[in-house]
């Protein structure tokens, strides 16, 4: 089962590529200082992931402006998603759960990816979006059985507004 509004937000140390090469990210170190928005996508270099992030890039001040920080996690490694970031011009900060352990603790691995298309990828994150306040509680929690919907980025920003 996927974390719930209400519930506090399962810890992880993440790693990302930041300007001086591979960082480690720990929600419990960062909470506290700014709202976080955690959004989990499938996989880099596909559409609709490509699609949701380059949106967020386009429009990260108006996070910023409601105190809120994003990040996007998918379960590729941090130097696939560095290429990605680059080619697509994504600017929100990428952590790799390539061992899939956040995945896991968020309750939204697929038990197969699109077996239709062959892709029997196991562990691969649903695209879901959870809202934590600086407390490190859940205050907005969508998850996505169809990796072709995105989450309702408009809800989130109004929940925000609440919480600001």
């Amino acid at each position: 089962m996927s974390i719930q509004i209400g519930d506090h937000a399962p810890d992880f140390s993440l790693v990302g590529l930041g300007e001086g090469g591979p960082e480690v990210v720990t929600l419990s170190k960062i909470t506290g200082e700014q709202n976080i928005l955690i959004l989990f996508v499938p996989m880099a270099f596909t559409g609709v992931c490509t699609q949701e992030f380059c949106d967020i890039s386009a429009g990260l001040g108006a996070y910023s402006d409601l105190n809120c920080k994003v990040l996007g996690i998918s379960g590729d490694n941090p130097f696939a998603q560095a290429a990605w970031a680059e080619k697509e011009g994504i600017s929100l900060q990428l952590l790799s759960d390539y061992d899939h352990k956040a995945t896991e603790a968020y309750g939204i691995a697929y038990d197969q990816f699109l077996p239709e298309k062959n892709l029997i990828m196991g562990g691969v994150p649903k695209r879901s979006a959870f809202l934590i306040d600086k407390s490190g509680i859940v205050q907005y929690a969508q998850v996505n059985d169809s990796p072709g919907d995105l989450p309702d980025f408009e809800a989130i920003k109004a929940r925000l507004g609440e919480l600001s």
